[in-house]
């Protein structure tokens, strides 16, 4: 029961960790484009396709890259001086689009 009492507050933070972030870049053939992170178990593609509709609105975007890779968070059990880890498992996903012209 400790231990998961324990692991409650990591699967929190990782959640509110997991939320969408956008950084702007630049594509190979100039456009300005969005890499989006919708990373995490409260999260899925669907949060990243979402932003890009809200970026280039009625435009619509090119998916430019592309990625997802299954990911454990490892943290130690038990507190201070505790034996043994807890591991959650989440996805990193990101995307890079740029909107049409």
């Amino acid at each position: 029961m400790q231990r998961m009492i324990l692991a409650v507050p990591i699967i929190v933070a990782l959640t509110l960790a997991s939320c969408a972030t956008v950084k702007e870049t630049y594509s190979a053939d100039g456009r300005k484009a969005y890499t989006l992170n919708c990373s995490g178990t409260a999260r899925g593609w669907d949060k990243c396709y979402a932003s890009a509709g809200e970026i280039c609105k009625a435009a619509g975007y090119d998916i430019l890259d592309r990625s997802s890779e299954d990911v454990t968070h490892v943290a130690p059990a038990g507190g201070t001086g505790g034996f043994g880890a807890s591991g959650v498992k989440t996805n990193e996903r990101s995307m890079v689009v740029a909107c049409k012209r």
